[in-house]
């Protein structure tokens, strides 16, 4: 089940990878480049719908789709599913014990034509094969988080991410996602952050857990890129890496702007 908004650089890559499987939907939001066409043409199932969240696209879509299948798996057009991940899918679809249903997978960001292991802080988790109808998902900020019915799992291939769109298109993104982030943060502020979750097991917990602590202390963005560059090792991907961090420090900073505008109008407004 793919997700889709102006993607025909990355749909074909995408859909080549999943050559393997018998029932592939997309599921667009209304592009206007040839991303329905490349569709229709693979003989994917196409699917339009307006988006109003990633956790309202993709409940939507579990719900109107009728996947052919119990397990879904669910890919954004720029990812990838490589031969021993596709091999992996195949065999847990077919043996997982009813208790799990659903299974992370371990995301590798490609930018550049590499592989950006360190500056992306690589292992990132993300939920991507469910069981259909014992998985349900909540908008949070510009992404969405699942509620599951079981336990959830882990797979061992790697998923791969890669931007084939380059910069420009990549701060346009950032700047409608940090305006959905920061909304979400000045909701979240009224909650206290989660200490214990930085030591839970789960690590979808951890990074919740630690975005809740990190979007109230000052400095954000210097000390997301100390973090991410020194820390976890960015400088270990070169000048790559250099210009990655300080790509999602920048980000970090548009978070807070937003979120002080956000505050001043209020205060003006009122």
């Amino acid at each position: 089940m793919i997700f889709t908004l102006n993607e025909e650089i990355h749909l074909p890559g995408c859909l080549q990878s999943l050559s393997w499987c018998d029932d592939v939907i997309v599921v667009d939001s209304g592009s206007t480049d040839r991303t329905t066409a490349i569709t229709s043409d693979s003989g994917a199932r196409l699917f339009v719908h307006p988006f109003t969240g990633f956790g309202d696209q993709r409940n939507w879509a579990l719900d109107n789709t009728s996947p052919k299948h119990p397990w879904i798996l669910i890919l954004d057009a720029d990812e990838r599913v490589p031969p021993p991940l596709a091999e992996e899918l195949k065999r847990v679809s077919h043996t997982t014990p009813a208790s799990i249903d659903a299974y992370r997978v371990k995301r590798r960001f490609h930018m550049w034509g590499r592989w950006l292991q360190h500056s992306s802080l690589y292992p990132t988790w993300v939920v991507r094969l469910v069981r259909l109808g014992h998985v349900r998902y909540v908008n949070r900020g510009h992404a969405e988080t699942q509620v599951v019915d079981g336990a959830t799992a882990d797979l061992e291939f790697d998923l791969i991410d890669e931007n084939l769109k380059g910069i420009d298109e990549w701060f346009e993104r950032q700047n409608r996602y940090s305006t959905k982030d920061a909304e979400h943060e000045i909701a979240a502020e009224r909650a206290s952050p989660s200490w214990s979750g930085l030591v839970n097991g789960d690590p979808l917990v951890r990074r919740a857990a630690l975005k809740g602590i990190a979007m109230r202390m000052p400095g954000r963005p210097l000390l997301y890129f100390i973090y991410a560059y020194v820390l976890r090792g960015g400088f270990r991907d070169g000048r790559d890496g250099f210009v990655f961090c300080m790509m999602r420090a920048l980000y970090q900073g548009m978070v807070v702007a937003k979120k002080h505008d956000i505050r001043r109008r209020a205060v003006a407004g009122g």
